[in-house]
């Protein structure tokens, strides 16, 4: 999926409908000139609704939408007619999306599962007709209630990619090289910083059947929780993985530091991804012998770690075999 066509953030004015107002009518036959009230109820007024779609992958649909607005309900009639309730606005969104009000920055709702639906904002209620204000001492009520205001608000709709495991590392670490070995995704590879611009989603076949899904999430830098380099507009989509691969070169200049800086950068983002469960894959290691990986082993960081090469495709049976091993722990 190109740069321009992966929207992960809109802001849209949601108005749901206005209630219809309650109708102040009398009976009137040929046989009774003034009969009691009989004014029906006004109609709902349109709600705004979030629906999933497991085929949704981005917000891109609602780019260009700046304002969405429910139907009015309709009046009440005589004879105890109910106005007709104003339609819906139902909204497909990607599932993992966020909503969020644009001035408190409240989290109003998120949508995880196909199908499910959930009310943004609630149509004005219907107005009473006069039929409800009769009573044996007031028996030709003139008055009706007008209907409930709808209600209407700025939201931000964000999307945090839902994924099994999610990559780690910085820009280099070769995350997109290892994401298109061992899934069929095909994201854009490159010598160069910021390869990746979007997440990019794959399924990794395990065995017996079984798969999950890896996402390769665009690099980050120290400073990141800051909003350096692409900064919080990608950091979010870890939030939703199970598992955390670490990615880190082995020839980087101190492989445990640049670990520790990318815990760092999680941490300081939200604290409640360092409960996640973790991986650190040594990545690149075809410019390495196993004399030399074995002595690096001694000062790893202290978490399960394997050495693969996306490139010879060494190591990587091991590595599905610890996600695999991660993510039934992350589950249970």
């Amino acid at each position: 999926m190109s740069t321009q066509n992966f929207v992960d953030y809109v802001k849209i004015f949601f108005r749901s409908g206005k209630g219809g107002a309650g109708s102040v009518h009398f009976i009137r036959t040929r046989l009774t000139a003034r009969g009691g009230p009989d004014g029906g109820d006004g109609g709902r007024g349109g709600h705004v609704i979030l629906r999933g779609n497991r085929h949704l992958w981005t917000l891109l649909h609602l780019k260009y939408t700046k304002h969405l607005h429910a139907q009015d309900g309709d009046i009440g009639r005589g004879q105890l007619m109910t106005g007709v309730s104003g339609e819906d606005v139902i909204v497909e969104v990607p599932l993992g999306t966020v909503a969020k009000n644009s001035e408190t920055g409240e989290t109003l709702l998120e949508i995880l599962s196909h199908g499910e639906e959930k009310t943004l904002l609630e149509g004005g209620r219907g107005g009473l007709g006069n039929d409800h204000f009769k009573s044996p001492t007031h028996r030709t009520p003139r008055y009706a209630q007008p209907g409930e205001a709808g209600k209407e608000a700025w939201i931000i709709l964000e999307l945090k990619i839902l994924a099994d495991v999610g990559l780690v590392g910085f820009p280099n670490a070769g995350k997109s090289t290892l994401l298109s070995v061992v899934s069929a995704a095909k994201p854009a590879i490159g010598d160069y910083p910021f390869t990746t611009l979007t997440p990019n989603l794959g399924i990794v076949s395990y065995r017996d059947g079984r798969s999950f899904v890896m996402a390769d999430i665009p690099g980050i830098i120290e400073g990141a929780s800051e909003g350096k380099g692409l900064g919080l507009r990608f950091l979010r989509h870890i939030e939703r993985n199970s598992v955390l691969l670490f990615m880190v070169p082995v020839d980087s200049d101190d492989i445990k530091k640049e670990y520790q800086i990318l815990l760092n950068e999680l941490g300081k983002y939200n604290p409640e991804l360092l409960d996640k469960e973790r991986v650190l894959a040594l990545t690149k290691t075809d410019m390495i012998d196993a004399e030399l990986a074995h002595e690096m082993e001694k000062d790893l960081p202290d978490v399960s770690h394997v050495f693969i090469s996306s490139v010879s495709e060494t190591g990587l049976q091991r590595l599905k075999v610890l996600l695999w091993t991660s993510l039934t722990r992350s589950i249970t």
